[in-house]
Parts: structure tokens; sequence; C-alpha cells
């Protein structure tokens, strides 16, 4: 017979009936302890893959179940397709998300660091209501970009850099992501060539979406393209990933996934190349699958653009 149980830190009462036997627990009890005395020893038990070691090493000293398994893996499945509303959040976050863009652009300037930019790309959220940031911004000046999860320093700009600006916010709950790659007064002749090519394998991976079609092929339509180009070995990371609630949800666009994709589901198509010591070019959009094709969430301009003129 099923026996749910909801544990519950006294420090957030709930008063409302839930259906479910309320186990209230207090601050200075051990919680973990509180959980293995009343489960099942001999069932195995799922935990959610976010939930910290220092909890799951308790209940695995406490013997609190027959084995442990990543009980996300049901949820994260059903997240993958999102509903009519998910898909309204999601366009409401990228909104916001294409409006931060456009205004950040405006603002690079040569006395501002990268992380200055940060710091007036937060502001700029706060502006357009957004509720956070759906991960730590990533603003790369000329060779700060070629590091593809770069960190923002205390870097000035100067003319020609390749600036790469990949940010997300979260609305309501669900995030946005995206990047464009500009570059500063002028672009040098092998920055243009980077950019475009960045900027057709974008396209050519965002044009064979729909149902049916393998995360792995929209993989490769990108990937080939760049390696055709003679820059495969400066493309390092994977196309995409799904988002939606987190930032990277389960999924996502790689050679490796063989999985069809579905109506609903939501993942970005960001190839990149980066030459480690001069630069790095990444273009990234949101892509909604739908019944017959697909739908882009990021409505701002792609194409090649010179700031600070």
């Amino acid at each position: 017979m099923v026996n749910h149980k909801l544990f519950v830190n006294e420090l957030f009462p709930i008063e409302e009936d839930l259906g479910v036997e309320k186990v209230i627990f207090k601050d200075t009890d051990d919680s973990v302890k509180v959980v293995a005395d009343r489960v099942d020893h001999n069932a195995v038990m799922g935990i959610d893959k976010n939930w910290p070691a220092r909890f799951l090493l308790g209940l695995m000293e406490h013997g609190a179940g027959s084995k442990f398994v990543n009980g996300s893996y049901i949820i994260d499945r059903l997240r993958m397709c999102k509903d009519e509303e998910e898909k309204e959040l999601m366009r409401k976050a990228s909104a916001i998300n294409d409006a931060a863009v456009e205004r950040l652009q405006k603002e690079v300037k040569g006395d501002l660091t990268e992380k200055q930019l940060v710091t007036v790309l937060k502001g700029i959220y706060e502006d357009l209501g957004a509720d956070g940031l759906s991960f730590d911004p990533i603003i790369g000046f000329a060779a700060n970009g070629a590091n593809p999860h770069g960190e923002p320093g205390d870097r000035y700009v100067k003319e020609g850099d390749a600036i790469i600006l990949d940010l997300g916010c979260v609305k309501d709950h669900y995030c946005s992501d995206m990047t464009r790659t500009v570059f500063y007064k002028s672009v040098p002749e092998k920055g243009k060539e980077i950019f475009d090519i960045v900027l057709e394998a974008n396209k050519r991976a965002i044009s064979i979406v729909k149902p049916g079609v393998r995360f792995c092929d929209v993989d490769a339509a990108a990937r080939d393209y760049i390696t055709e180009k003679g820059y495969g070995e400066y493309f390092t990371h994977r196309t995409g990933h799904s988002i939606g609630l987190e930032c990277h949800d389960m999924g996502d666009v790689s050679s490796v996934n063989t999985e069809e994709l579905k109506p609903g589901m939501i993942f970005s198509v960001e190839p990149g190349i980066y030459l480690p010591g001069e630069f790095g070019v990444r273009i990234e959009d949101l892509i909604l699958v739908t019944e017959d094709g697909y739908e882009n969430l990021n409505k701002y301009n792609k194409e090649l653009v010179v700031v600070g003129n």
C-alpha cells in the first residue's frame, strides 16, 4: 500500500491539506535521519539529480534504501516537451533576452571592461522585468572570447575586437539563453570570414529542424559545414542543449544523441569557432520544434553588426 509522506521543515509551514501525511521536523533535527526512519529500507530510493551529496551520503549510511537511483529521469523526460502555456512563457523570456542584447550592444564602449558590461546587463534585465539570470553571463573581448566559457575580466575592448555576448534571464521560472557576436568599430577580414562560417552553420542546423529529425542530425548540419570550411578542430563543444525550467534541461544537440525531435521540444543551436590567442565567434538561438517544422524564439538580428561607432 502506498503511504506518501511530505517532509517539511517547520520554518516553511504548509497549512493546506495536500492529501498526504506531513512529517514536520525542526531546524535542529537530523533531517536525513528523520527521512531514513520513515522509509522502506528494502525498496529502491529515487534521488533528485541536484540533491547535495552530504544528504545522499547520510541516507546511504542509514541504509535508507536497497539501492539509490536518479529519480529525476522520469520528470526530466516529461519536461522535454513543453505544453502551450510553457511555450508562451519561453517566448516571453526570450523576448526579454532579445531586448536585453539589443540594449547591451549599444553600451559597448572603450572605457568599459567585460565585468563592467556584466553589471550594465544586470541593470538592463531589472529594467526589463526579468526575475534574474539563468546563468552567469559570458562577455568576452578578443582572445577571451576564444574560451567558450571564458569568465568576464578587466579587459578593455579595442578596435577590431570580436565580442561574444552570451546571456540569459529567468522570467516566471523559465529560462532564456542566446549568443550574439559583434565587432568593435571595424571588422578584420579574418573576423568576417569566421563570422560568416558560424552564421551559415547556425542557419543550416536550424533549417532542418522538424519532428523525426535526430538531435545528432542537427549537430552534424552545423559541424560538417564548419569542418568543410577547415575549422572543425576549433568547434569544441556540442551544438546545443535543451532548455526550460533549467538553462540546461535534459537532452542535448550532439553527435551522440540519436533521439528524434518531437513537437514541444526547445533547445539551443549555438555553433562556434574558437581560435586560441585570437578570438571566438558563437551565434546562438533557441529553437522550438513545431508540428511541421520549427519556431525561432530569438527574433533579434544575428547578422554581422559593428558597435561603438
